[in-house]
């Protein structure tokens, strides 16, 4: 396999017998961003000499034969809503199109802190919202496995980088599913942890009490080290959990015997495309011919979260999007009082879709409304969450689709945002509970990549991994790699 196609943890132990140097890696992985990312388009921002300049000091550092973690020299990339000292963070928005942070995410503090090498900022929806990467303000992203196709959103730059072989990890954000969904897409793993489990401290805020940082690898074990080496407490996040991060490598065992997982039967409905729905029922009996114990159930308010959470996001970004009024930072077009000036910077800042999400939030919270949708929302947030706890009492984990379809084509739902909504269907139920999620490959339909969606109790993401290493070291789907020449 070609280098630039290998896991993290491969080239780690590449580095460490010293078969290869960080700079040679990082060489070659620039090489394949000069030689794919003009059909990709994964890329906003590339620090391909500060990369090279990272990759030299570790190096230096292994020469002198000081101990190095997993990722030390593992070159990397980053979805542009998290803060990176010096390098421009844009959100794929007009709005911050220029925007330089004079600090780093906690996430980006602690890769750098691992000996990550950083290789630059990765495309997304605008502000995070979307489900396609076709909100950017600059261009879309498009799949890997086939370039007319939309990898996912909205981390989809971050997702398409790691499967078209441009990084070998990236971290995105998932508020209502926009790490899992475009993983399903592009074949990857993808993790949204507990909420908590991360610090959000440097994320540009979309929905604060449903986002989410996580890891995007190629395996499960790269999901490990990557999880192990960003989680944690953190005192400039005031909501970040503070509890001990395990050693999630350690729950990487090829063991599920006397597991019990759920199935819920609301995430195989209407909207589900059938062959999608048959590979992901043969990835449950494939854990179930594993040992685990598989059994139907139900997660009755399911259907109730897709319009609870259109209340409760938008209701939040329009709060946390009032900042960029053009007086701070970011944008500003001039007009003749400080009222035209707002409204000019925001009408020509903000794309259509944060224009929409905007507008629904302040109506859902204005005087009037409040208690008829966004009050009712929480309640119905509530609702969902009791659904899991219930389901936890009796199961370990619970197996679902991560989407109902595989990636659909570009354009093919631009023109109806309630069609691109369902695309986060399987997804948003986790985001309102809290819950811990992975999604990982596990099979092809049109010749495109279905991901299985495995879901925990809070804080069990170990759990998680041994059944997605299990299930992932039984078949082959991780090691299929989209057909991407040079062009």
């Amino acid at each position: 396999m070609e280098l630039f196609y290998l896991a993290a943890h491969e080239l780690s132990d590449l580095l460490n017998r010293k078969e290869i140097s960080s700079e040679e890696a990082t060489a070659a992985i620039i090489d394949r961003i000069e030689a794919v990312d003009g059909r990709v388009q994964a890329y906003l921002t590339r620090t391909a000499e500060q990369a090279l300049e990272q990759a030299r000091a570790v190096d230096a550092a292994r020469a002198r034969g000081e101990t190095l973690g997993p990722l030390a020299g593992v070159p990397m990339a980053l979805k542009d809503n998290l803060c990176t000292e010096g390098v421009r963070t844009t959100c794929s928005s007009r709005m911050l199109a220029d925007w330089v942070p004079p600090y780093d995410a906690t996430v980006v503090r602690r890769l750098k802190e691992a000996g990550a090498v950083m290789l630059g900022k990765l495309n997304m929806d605008e502000f995070a919202m979307g489900s396609s990467t076709e909100n950017s303000s600059f261009f879309p992203t498009r799949n890997p496995w086939d370039l007319e196709r939309v990898p996912g959103g909205s981390s989809g730059g971050a997702v398409a980088a790691v499967a078209a072989g441009e990084a070998y990890f990236a971290l995105g954000s998932d508020t209502g599913g926009s790490i899992r969904q475009p993983a399903s897409f592009c074949g990857v793993v993808g993790m949204k942890p507990t909420y908590g489990r991360v610090s959000r401290y440097g994320l540009v805020a979309f929905a604060s009490s449903l986002d989410q940082i996580g890891p995007i690898t190629r395996d499960v074990t790269d999901c490990a080290l990557v999880l192990e080496a960003i989680a944690g407490h953190d005192p400039l996040d005031s909501t970040s959990a503070d509890l001990p991060v395990p050693d999630y490598r350690s729950a990487l065992k090829p063991e599920v015997k006397g597991l019990k997982i759920g199935v819920p039967r609301e995430y195989f409905g209407a909207g589900m495309e059938p062959e999608v729905a048959a590979i992901v029922r043969r990835a449950i009996a494939k854990l179930e011919e594993l040992g685990a114990v598989c059994e139907e159930t139900s997660l009755p308010h399911t259907e109730y979260a897709l319009p609870a959470y259109y209340l409760v996001a938008p209701a939040e970004a329009s709060s946390n999007l009032a900042r960029y009024d053009g007086v701070s930072y970011g944008l500003r077009v001039p007009g003749k009082d400080i009222t035209e000036m707002y409204m000019n910077t925001r009408s020509q800042g903000f794309g259509p879709e944060v224009k929409r999400r905007i507008m629904l939030g302040t109506y859902a919270l204005s005087s009037g409304y409040y208690d008829a949708y966004y009050l009712k929302a929480l309640k119905v947030r509530t609702l969902i969450r009791r659904d899991f706890e219930t389901a936890f009492e009796k199961y370990d984990l619970l197996a679902t689709p991560t989407s109902p379809t595989v990636a659909f084509r570009l354009g093919e739902k631009a023109g109806d945002p309630l069609a691109m909504y369902l695309s986060d269907l399987c997804t948003i139920p986790i985001n309102m509970a809290g819950l811990p999620a992975l999604s990982l490959p596990c099979g092809f339909s049109q010749g495109l990549p279905v991901g299985l969606q495995l879901i925990g109790r809070p804080f069990a993401e170990a759990t998680l991994l041994q059944a997605a290493y299990a299930f992932e070291q039984s078949t082959e789907y991780h090691r299929r790699r989209p057909e991407l020449g040079v062009a």
